[in-house]
């Protein structure tokens, strides 16, 4: 298979530091990626690669590898003779945009295509041509503002901001600085301005970042709909009433949504305008800090939900065309257009801009303590395509030929690399629906550095089964294969649903199982209806079997652990730019009288039986029964044998369970205990073992006996 080069990263016109070779020529004779610390970081030898050794079956196709690699290895040896490292290369935030020093004040723009640049705003009452910004060879645009006569800054703290540039088409517009760390919406256009953000008493963070979790628990928010009342809610609030939900619950990560400055809140944050700065409509960066800091005071992790994969097309207050040409960040004509998310779509190519996104990287890391990140959209990234009308079955071929996008791969790898080396505990997790091989390997192994990817195959099966099928008609086998489906040495986090499979369109898993009655017959006071029943058992039992077999991760988005109802939906025109469906009702939850209660109680301890019996970071797991017929499910994970019976109507006495443990068994979570909306069917077996039988059933050396009601998982635990 040959490879088309889809332009080299490490041109002349690309490397403005190139000049600075002959400054030391005796130290670039030698590769500097041959020094030990590189060799012991890296392998550079692609047939000495640790995933050929693991999957024979990549091996017709080391040539992908190959290239990707030296790609990969010829940039990052050039942004180290250049930069020093990569760490160094990734500061770019302290060499662009508002650099605040004890004499002044420093501006400094990237606008190869610009003729003129003026800085302007409310500190010179918008004056558009006052302050002038020189320019050097490489594209770079600078200014200095020194401190007034009286010792205080000529761009007071708060101020609004934005620079009026002479485009490539000899145009005259406003602009607002593509590095800017704080931008607010002007009430009287709806625009945005950038905000000079200087405050003289900044937020300090007093608690360490928490150790890296054994396994990661995510429970995934959105600040702006985390609360009960239809409106945007702020960072304060979430830090001060959603937290310690989340403490309560026992989850050990938060992933935040919508973190980025995105113009049109109905985005979901993923129309990204201002990549530096905080989404303003929840509050102030220092809030954000402050979240975050709490959050590590509980030993919670905190990942952001990060963009790269795209950006917003705006151009009035967004980084498209912003020195007039449509190639500046991004690939010129149709290529650097995303037809299905009218976006725009990066050239990680240039050197500017990858200086720009791992400086983004590092920005977030460093700036606000974030843990790691959950890398959106990167299908579109692995291939020219983007994944537009492509299907992908898993054959090898499908992933490693020419319609890899070599580029946006070596740029992953940077990142990976990157992130990993400013925190060694970093977590970073990718989107990816095409399951591309090596994905989640590290770089010396051959992969492409992340610690995870999302089992994005797993909730769309429980919609589909939902939607389509009769429970009679559910495969034990597929459910089993989909949620066991996993590339060898992956690591995947597994979910039922996040926000995706809520987004209007589409609705909750509680709203598909309840439907209408979700209106009407939630009150405990009320008889249980078939649908409630049914609804209330398989609620439960989706969620664990996810939870225990799917992965070696686990994500719930806010509220669906207790059945939220209905959908999501941002204002739009389209609902009367109404914030009815944008919330979370945690009143829900609160009410005891009502079943959400019962599903929250079940989460909880769903969630605590994890970690008190850790089975995510156990990497044995063995399906023992996985019977069509009579819809049962059997496995064994970590130190658990966990049973389930999806069968409609059918309970089966004195059922033969094969296991490996050798002692007697006991229940250690039962779906169907009444505290969590059930019968208790099985409740007279609490507080009694199972003897174990020593005779060998369904390939296991021992086997129990135990009743199994329909529609219930049982968690057992062996006593020894």
């Amino acid at each position: 298979m040959q490879y088309i080069d889809q332009g080299s990263a490490l041109s002349n016109k690309n490397v403005p530091g190139r000049r600075l070779q002959k400054k030391n020529s005796l130290f670039y004779q030698q590769s500097v990626l041959e020094n030990e610390e590189f060799t012991q970081r890296y392998q550079k030898n692609v047939d000495e690669l640790q995933v050929f050794k693991d999957d024979p079956y990549l091996e017709p196709h080391k040539q992908h590898f190959q290239v990707r690699n030296a790609k990969f290895f010829e940039l990052l040896e050039q942004i180290v003779k250049v930069e020093s490292s990569l760490k160094d290369f990734a500061k770019g935030y302290e060499k662009y945009g508002f650099l605040i020093s004890d004499t002044g004040i420093t501006y400094k723009e990237w606008a190869p295509g610009a003729k003129e640049v003026y800085l302007t705003g409310d500190f010179n009452n918008w004056d558009k041509m006052q302050y002038s910004l020189t320019s050097d060879s490489f594209g770079n645009w600078e200014i200095f503002l020194p401190r007034n006569e009286d010792g205080s800054y000529l761009i007071p703290h708060g101020s609004r901001v934005k620079t009026y540039i002479k485009d490539a088409n000899n145009q005259y517009q406003y602009r607002i600085p593509a590095w800017i760390r704080t931008t607010w919406q002007n009430q009287e256009n709806k625009l945005y301005d950038g905000v000079f953000y200087n405050p003289e008493n900044k937020y300090e963070f007093k608690n360490n970042r928490p150790p890296k979790p054994r396994c990661l628990k995510i429970y995934e928010v959105h600040i702006g709909m985390a609360g009960i009342e239809p409106r945007v809610h702020t960072f304060k609030e979430f830090t001060q009433t959603v937290l310690p939900r989340v403490v309560k619950l026992g989850y050990n990560v938060i992933q935040i949504m919508a973190i980025q400055e995105h113009a049109y809140y109905g985005s979901f944050g993923y129309h990204v305008t201002n990549f530096f700065a905080v989404s303003s409509r929840f509050g102030t960066p220092d809030d954000l800090k402050e979240l975050i800091d709490t959050a590590h005071s509980h030993g919670i992790t905190v990942l952001m939900d990060l963009v790269h994969s795209h950006a917003s097309s705006n151009v009035l207050d967004g980084i498209n065309q912003w020195d007039g040409t449509d190639y500046q960040y991004f690939h010129a004509g149709g290529k650097g257009k995303h037809e299905l998310w009218d976006s725009k779509l990066f050239d990680y190519s240039k050197w500017e801009v990858i200086r720009f996104l791992l400086s983004n990287l590092s920005w977030w890391i460093n700036e606000y303590q974030f843990d790691g990140f959950r890398f959106d959209g990167v299908t579109s990234m692995l291939y020219v395509h983007h994944g537009n009308g492509y299907g992908f079955t898993g054959g090898y071929h499908e992933y490693f030929n020419e319609l890899a996008d070599i580029d946006s791969l070596v740029y992953l790898m940077l990142a990976n690399d990157l992130i990993h080396e400013i925190n060694p505990n970093a977590i970073t997790i990718a989107e990816d629906v095409s399951g591309y091989p090596t994905l989640c390997r590290n770089i010396k192994e051959g992969g492409i550095g992340f610690d995870y990817r999302m089992a994005m195959a797993v909730p769309d099966k429980w919609i589909k089964l939902l939607k389509e099928y009769k429970d009679d008609d559910w495969d034990m086998g597929d459910i089993t294969h989909t949620l066991t489906n996993r590339r060898y040495l992956e690591k995947c986090i597994c979910y039922a649903e996040s926000h995706d499979q809520a987004l209007v369109g589409d609705k909750t898993l509680s709203m598909w199982l309840f439907d209408k009655e979700i209106y009407s017959e939630m009150s405990t006071i009320q008889p249980e209806t078939l649908v409630t029943f049914r609804g209330m058992a398989l609620h439960k039992m989706l969620r664990l079997i996810t939870f225990a077999l799917g992965g070696e991760g686990y994500l719930n988005f806010m509220g669906n652990e207790f059945g939220h109802p209905e959908w999501i939906d941002f204002p739009r025109e389209g609902n009367g730019w109404s914030y009815h469906h944008a919330r979370r009702r945690w009143d829900l939850a609160d009410d005891q009288l009502l079943r959400y209660s019962r599903l929250l109680q079940f989460d909880t301890e769903m969630i605590n039986l994890e970690n008190k019996y850790p089975w995510l970071p156990n990497g044995e797991q063995w399906v023992t029964e996985k019977h069509n017929e009579i819809k049962v499910i059997v496995f064994e994970r970590g130190s658990l044998l966990f049973v389930f019976n999806f069968h409609p109507t059918q309970s089966y006495e004195h059922f033969k369970v094969g296991t490996k443990f050798e002692s007697d068994h006991k229940i250690v979570l039962d779906t169907d205990d009444v505290r969590f909306g059930g019968h208790s069917r099985v409740s007279p077996s609490y507080d009694h073992n199972f003897p174990i039988i020593k005779e060998e059933w369904q390939g296991r050396p021992n086997h129990i006996k135990i009743y199994l009601p329909n529609r219930c998982a049982i968690v057992f635990k062996s006593i020894e």
